[in-house]
């Protein structure tokens, strides 16, 4: 993907006394008093920052923090809690600063925190005026925030219009090259694993991946929608009856190109929804009007697992249970360790996904993890996020 990147920037020197204007994903969980419960996006950012000062850049930060309303500060949306912990992380002092729209001061070599980018009147709705006045700050417009790269905003996407260089962070830029690698020039063959609740959610998704992957492995409410389609029963299992031409469309478009989507043999059902409810294994032809269906198999399992570690490169987005049940977690958990255990190259990404990694303690056997959720699935519905769009086109610019 042609983009300019920070890092080639910084090695060639061009960074400088430069004004760098890092766009980070800093929106951390908080709990009632204002703490934050846990920093890795903090973490994640660090080292784009410290490229900038190493480089002996006048670096200034901003991100989005909660939901806040434009014009409307509140305390709870402030990112003093942030610009805290990025002065432990960092070692030096962080000043927080407000209202910096109309301008900013900085030293090379030194680092201010912007208040949350989101309080701006018309930050959401990309407003001109706003995103040239906060290119008018900068030298070089810096995006590392992976989790906002599917959204045309001032501070992702309208400051990389106007300023006078747009390029992507090391953050920004790995997660280009996972996904370039993973869906553009994937090795063979290429197996995607899409679960959830609901077809409806990842219909479109499911349609993109079924004109390229060799294998689309379903689960969860999805699988079931799928068995139905096939002709199995499920029980009182939650699906979507009424899309069932659509998956049958899916099934067929994969058939029609040599590939296909697994239907699991065997099932793990319960009577009720819940933690101590008694679990069955019946083969997919076996469930009762009464049944739940809530994990494949130890069968189906296998099965995957076998299709997995025969993979070049695995796509994963979503459990095959309910792994949060100890009796219903043992399909993801046979399916995460295959993926941990195969030689293929993998990109995960996904709020369950990754709790699931986490589980199984597979982090470092997953080959990336992608923490931008929405924009991990916009980009495997076969979008292309503004933010890609945008960098592409300045990078494009630059080298006409």
């Amino acid at each position: 993907m042609n983009v300019i990147r920070f890092s080639d920037l910084c090695a060639q020197g061009q960074v400088a006394a430069k004004r760098v204007f890092i766009r980070a994903d800093l929106n951390v969980p908080q709990d009632a008093r204002g703490q934050i419960t846990e920093d890795t996006r903090i973490r994640a950012s660090v080292p784009c920052i410290q490229m900038a000062l190493d480089a002996g850049a006048a670096v200034m930060v901003t991100s989005h923090l909660g939901r806040p309303t434009e014009g409307a500060f509140q305390s709870a949306d402030s990112l003093a809690p942030v610009a805290q912990r990025l002065s432990e992380l960092l070692g030096r002092n962080v000043p927080l600063l407000a209202n910096w729209v109309d301008g900013v001061t900085v030293a090379p070599g030194q680092i201010v925190v912007l208040e949350n980018c989101r309080c701006n009147v018309g930050e959401k709705k990309n407003d001109p005026a706003l995103a040239r006045k906060m290119a008018a700050l900068c030298d070089i417009f810096v995006h590392d925030a992976f989790g906002t790269a599917h959204r045309a905003e001032a501070s992702t996407y309208g400051i990389a219009e106007f300023a006078p260089v747009a390029c992507a962070g090391p953050l920004l830029a790995a997660e280009m090259d996972a996904i370039a690698k993973a869906l553009l020039a994937p090795k063979r063959p290429l197996v995607a694993i899409v679960a959830g609740s609901k077809v409806s959610t990842k219909l479109t998704i499911l349609q993109s991946l079924a004109a390229n992957v060799d294998q689309l492995i379903v689960g969860g409410g999805i699988a079931n929608t799928f068995m139905l389609a096939a002709g199995l029963k499920i029980g009182k299992s939650l699906a979507e009856p009424d899309l069932l031409d659509q998956a049958k469309a899916v099934i067929a478009a994969m058939q029609a190109r040599g590939a296909a989507v697994p239907i699991p043999t065997d099932v793990v059902t319960a009577k009720t929804f819940s933690a101590d409810a008694v679990a069955t294994v019946k083969a997919a032809t076996d469930v009762a009007d009464d049944d739940l269906i809530l994990d494949i198999g130890p069968e189906t399992a296998k099965t995957l697992a076998a299709q997995l570690m025969r993979a070049g490169t695995i796509v994963w987005n979503g459990p095959v249970g309910v792994f949060e049940f100890a009796a219903f977690e043992n399909g993801t958990k046979v399916v995460a360790q295959a993926i941990a255990a195969s030689s293929a190259f993998s990109i995960a990404g996904g709020g369950d996904t990754l709790a699931a990694i986490a589980k199984y303690g597979i982090e470092s056997n997953i080959g990336y993890i992608s923490t931008g959720g929405g924009a991990f699935l916009e980009v495997l519905e076969g979008k292309t996020l503004p933010a890609f769009e945008i960098l592409g086109r300045r990078a494009g610019a630059a080298l006409s």
